[in-house]
């Protein structure tokens, strides 16, 4: 069963803006579908339904802010994706999707279809021009590839048993990273990401934007930590090669957590960000 990316995000249309999709076991958490992956998914069928990628003198319509709430958790195979189009604008369009399985609703997304930025670092084009400011921390903290001792999530790897992302790209996360953290330092979990056999492109930086392992690690807590809500955003396209992610949060509460994803490409561009919203997994027993 292929487990490439592009795959995983092609759409069928069976009827006037309603889609058919799969996300099979190489897109899962343990068992149930990684919530990145299916807005992603979900991204692909808003851009699609609103005239997908324009070509010649048009921009390129872009998922731009992908706002998601999760109602429940799908397993992986066939999903449909019903899109209905709320606005069509000179610069933003916005689209609902609702991600189903069984006549389930499981996501329901706003997606907001524009523009990204296009600049170009060290060109000063009016198209093309850096950003006014940028506060970047990834540059500093991370190597535009990973060093050769951070292996790849594959068979043997110690995520590899509940992370199965690495059959349809290759992550490599800095273990230490994911330890406990001392009391009062805030988590900064790190790993490099990239597809397989292709680029990264927009649907794959948006995924990235839920990469990381939960950020309650650092406080003892591992398990389920169900996503209640995620919004992500496009900055811009990313460019051909490792895109670099880091994990934070501000706050892990005793019921709710918050964790921020940015993404930065090769040449070093914020391409995403994201914030999602999430409960805290319950305390285990102490083992007998």
């Amino acid at each position: 069963m292929n487990a490439l990316f592009t795959t995983a995000m092609t759409l069928r249309e069976v009827d006037a803006g309603v889609y058919e999709g799969e996300l099979n076991q190489h897109w899962t958490i343990g068992p149930k579908v990684h919530g990145g992956a299916m807005l992603a998914l979900c991204a692909n069928a808003a851009r699609t339904a609103c005239g997908g990628e324009s070509s010649g003198l048009q921009p390129v319509l872009q998922p731009v802010a992908v706002s998601a709430s999760f109602l429940w958790a799908p397993d992986p195979g066939l999903m449909r994706l019903t899109t209905s189009i709320r606005k069509r604008g000179r610069r933003i369009s916005v689209v609902d999707v609702e991600l189903t399985q069984d006549d389930r609703t499981a996501v329901h997304v706003v997606v907001n279809l524009g523009e990204p930025e296009h600049w170009v670092a060290g060109d000063s084009g009016a198209n093309a021009a850096a950003p006014l400011l940028s506060a970047n921390p990834v540059v500093d903290l991370m190597a535009p590839e990973p060093p050769d001792d951070i292996a790849p999530i594959q068979p043997g790897h110690p995520m590899a048993g509940l992370v199965h992302l690495g059959e349809g790209c290759d992550v490599r996360p800095v273990l230490s990273t994911l330890a406990p953290a001392r009391a009062g330092r805030p988590p900064v979990i790190q790993m490099w990401a990239r597809p397989r056999g292709v680029a990264p492109d927009a649907l794959f930086a948006l995924m990235c934007g839920d990469l990381s392992a939960p950020v309650t690690l650092a406080v003892g807590r591992a398990g389920w930590a169900p996503t209640v809500a995620l919004t992500a955003y496009l900055r811009c396209l990313p460019a051909d090669g490792w895109l670099r992610v880091i994990c934070t949060c501000l706050e892990i509460g005793q019921d709710w957590f918050d964790q921020d994803h940015i993404v930065v490409d090769q040449v070093g561009r914020i391409v995403a960000q994201s914030r999602q919203l999430a409960l805290v997994p319950p305390r285990l027993p102490p083992a007998r």
